[in-house]
């Protein structure tokens, strides 16, 4: 029999023999940040092949401009069967527990990466090869929405109090170390392949990749979730699943206002990253492996500034952390987007900023996608919540971003920051529980 008792620097379980084993919040973070990284890498490396990539792979029969549109039109679908993926799962997880969802959920997700990689283009398969990619575009959303394991949950519930905004930054690192890495393998593909060799087979590197990345990942993340220590833990949190319905029924408002809190910081993470990336590549002469460099070292300002907004959640209070971001993201929605037009400084000036103020408003976003749930909605919650969230911030992005842009000029492009700015602050404003004390916070799960 194990016993589990809640102390101020982690948890205790005492098996039957005696023996007690700490779960420390640290250990627990490292499985977070292993989980999110994979995912996140999962997540570029397709968006940054269907700028250079894809619009001549799948759609020659068209201009630039037009491929890259309908190549980000197949983008969102991920996002679109994410919630679909989440509510399966939750079900095989009740049925089978949460190493079957995970086992089943990663390697769905990395075997639709990895048939990415095999696909062959249009000149060989016509219209059927788009179809192929929508398809494992699909899957990969379909399995992403399986792919939630509670950890982040668990480590916000056991951080120290005063830290608690410190804690909540950590499972967001995931994405910019992610973009790094995505962003470096392109780079050398693209620098070091003649062009033909590229859209050949050298863009099929990084997708493999990725496979092997998951696979990595899923074993250090059932090792934790499996261990006695964790699964005692996640019944005395009472990070169950429960059938999908029942949470949006008892926490619907919780859930609405939940996703539009982050949506500011969603908006912005893919108008620096993906958007930039296509305006740069279709309307300047500049190597798509120089942009590709700057957006690394851009990332690694944003992941500084995601450790600096820990810092200040903990002094001043997630909320207010929340409130500022969201302000200073309208104001760079009013006059950065000009910059990618400025020449090299001009787009590492856009991208310095831009992850600078992303980092800080995405660093604390984690929390106010995550909102209060009851304990018995927690888990379920979490993981609906997040993808919402990310299906109406981020989904249609560089979708809109481009063709407002093309449309109307680069100005136009900051509309859309501006909306998801005007929402991030309502939700605020409507969410009580974000305007508590300065550290005080409900249990929240993390997303």
């Amino acid at each position: 029999m194990t016993t589990v008792s809640q102390g101020v620097a982690g948890v205790v379980a005492t098996d039957h023999a005696g023996q007690t084993h700490k779960v420390s919040p640290g250990e627990i973070a490292i499985g977070v940040i292993i989980g999110r990284t994979s995912e996140f890498f999962d997540f570029f490396v397709y968006a940054i092949a269907s700028v250079l990539v894809f619009p001549k792979f799948f759609f020659p029969f068209v201009d630039p401009m037009t491929g890259t549109l309908y190549s980000f039109a197949i983008f969102p679908l991920a996002f679109i069967a994410r919630p679909l993926g989440s509510f399966v799962f939750m079900s095989i997880d009740r049925l089978y527990g949460r190493a079957a969802k995970l086992a089943i959920a990663l390697f769905l997700l990395g075997g639709s990466t990895a048939a990415i990689a095999f696909l062959p283009g249009y000149e060989t398969l016509g219209v059927t090869a788009i179809y192929l990619l929508a398809v494992f575009r699909l899957g990969q959303g379909f399995a992403l929405g399986g792919s939630w394991d509670g950890l982040a949950s668990l480590l916000a519930l056991n951080a120290p109090r005063e830290r608690r905004g410190w804690y909540a930054m950590i499972p967001q690192l995931g994405a910019p170390l992610g973009l790094i890495v995505a962003s470096a393998m392109f780079a050398f593909f693209v620098a070091a392949l003649p062009e033909g060799d590229f859209l050949s087979w050298g863009w099929r590197f990084p997708f493999l990749v990725a496979f092997a990345i998951n696979v990595v990942a899923l074993f250090s993340r059932l090792r934790l979730v499996e261990s006695p220590e964790f699964v005692r833990l996640f019944e005395s949190r009472d990070l169950q699943p429960e059938p999908p319905m029942v949470t949006i029924r008892q926490e619907g408002r919780t859930i609405l206002i939940g996703a539009l809190a982050p949506l500011a910081s969603f908006a912005l993470f893919h108008m620096v990253t993906v958007f930039p990336l296509s305006w740069v590549y279709l309307n300047t002469p500049e190597r798509p492996a120089s942009f590709l460099i700057i957006e690394c070292g851009a990332a690694m300002i944003g992941t500084a500034a995601i450790f600096v907004s820990g810092h200040l959640a903990d002094r001043v209070g997630r909320r207010m952390v929340l409130g500022v971001s969201a302000a200073a993201i309208a104001a760079f929605s009013g006059f950065a987007p000009q910059m990618l037009a400025m020449g090299t400084l001009g787009e590492m000036a856009f991208m310095i900023i831009g992850f600078a103020v992303l980092g800080v408003s995405f660093g604390q976003s984690s929390g106010a996608v995550a909102s209060s749930f009851s304990s018995q909605h927690r888990y379920t919650g979490s993981a609906l919540t997040s993808d919402i969230a990310w299906l109406v911030g981020a989904a249609f992005a560089p979708l809109i971003a481009l063709k407002l842009s093309h449309e109307y000029g680069l100005i136009a492009s900051g509309a859309y920051l501006l909306s998801g700015a005007a929402a991030t602050l309502l939700a605020l404003y409507l969410n009580r529980e974000l305007a508590g004390n300065r550290n005080a916070m409900s249990p929240m799960s993390i997303a």
